[in-house]
């Protein structure tokens, strides 16, 4: 049986904030094409820090990597902006409802196809598939992002993630805000 691809490699990474806190040392995983891995451990364990490491977000919390590698396709990324790592297919959905509020639900769906270039149709089909997953979200497509419930925010920050078509998304607390019919259902999916 031939190994999987590997789509993302993180090799032996360390992270330090303000130049002086280890906050990570040695953390390495592989998540082959088409698979799903879970990062577990306990508030502190580095489960947000290594997401944010992947998909470059450290700088804004004054952290670092510095050791180790980061592949995507066999790619370093380490430097890559988070901006380039969207485009190339890589995608992170923050922990805490990240909506733009005074957007409509819709709208702010729209925006995580922002950077799509196949066309008009090709994003109302990923419109129309991530309204399946969260119907929900169709019936409040009109409203304010700002006047939704606190699950209804975290739907429309994943989702928001899906419109982009990604290869990869990064879900930091993906469950956090939802109702466990919804946990449930996505789970099965």
């Amino acid at each position: 049986m031939s190994e999987p691809n590997i789509l993302l490699n993180v090799n032996g990474i360390e992270v330090i904030y303000n130049h002086v806190i280890l906050v990570l040392k040695g953390v390495s995983l592989t998540v082959p094409e088409g698979g799903i891995v879970a990062l577990l451990g306990g508030n502190g364990a580095g489960k947000t820090t290594t997401l944010r490491a992947v998909s470059n977000l450290l700088a804004g919390e004054r952290g670092a990597v510095t050791k180790g590698t980061i592949e995507l396709r066999g790619d370093r990324i380490e430097a890559l902006s988070p901006a380039e790592l969207v485009k190339r297919g890589l995608i992170q959905v923050m922990e805490g409802r990240h909506c733009f509020a005074h957007l409509t639900i819709e709208e702010n769906l729209m925006t995580g196809a922002y950077t799509r270039t196949d066309g008009k149709a090709a994003v109302q089909q990923t419109l129309d598939k991530v309204y399946a997953y969260f119907p929900r979200l169709k019936t409040r497509r009109t409203s304010q992002a700002a006047y939704t419930s606190g699950g209804e925010q975290q739907m429309c920050a994943i989702d928001r993630a899906l419109m982009a078509n990604p290869t990869m998304v990064l879900l930091d607390e993906p469950s956090m805000g939802l109702t466990p019919q919804i946990v449930g259902r996505c789970s099965r999916s």
